[in-house]
């Protein structure tokens, strides 16, 4: 299995991602279920071009996309993010913490 964890730009300017790093190492969390052979392909936030990324993420042949627990909380277009991701790649909507958000529902899609 090959993941990759996407952040939320602005928080990535004051968060170190130890959140993400400590449940996927620890496989905990949204992690729960992956083998210990499951890689972390990828950590990057969302800005920039996203399109690029999208087509790096493909290339090095990613199965499962992330979305931080950050990006479920702060980002506007959370919901539509998952869903285009979902093109190319199982989402599980968060990483760490509790599986559902304060403000939100947590996005869980299979790929299209």
């Amino acid at each position: 299995m090959r993941i990759a964890i996407l952040i939320n730009e602005d928080t990535s300017y004051r968060c170190t991602g130890a959140g993400c790093m400590k449940a996927f190492m620890q496989r905990k969390d949204a992690f729960e279920g992956y083998s210990e052979d499951a890689e972390l392909i990828a950590f990057t936030h969302v800005g920039g071009d996203l399109d690029r990324k999208i087509e790096r993420l493909i290339s090095n042949e990613v199965d499962v996309v992330h979305l931080s627990s950050c990006l479920r909380a702060k980002y506007e277009d959370y919901e539509l993010l998952a869903k285009e991701l979902s093109k190319h790649f199982k989402v599980v909507g968060y990483t760490h913490g509790k599986p559902q958000g304060k403000t939100r529902n947590t996005v869980h899609l299979d790929k299209q």
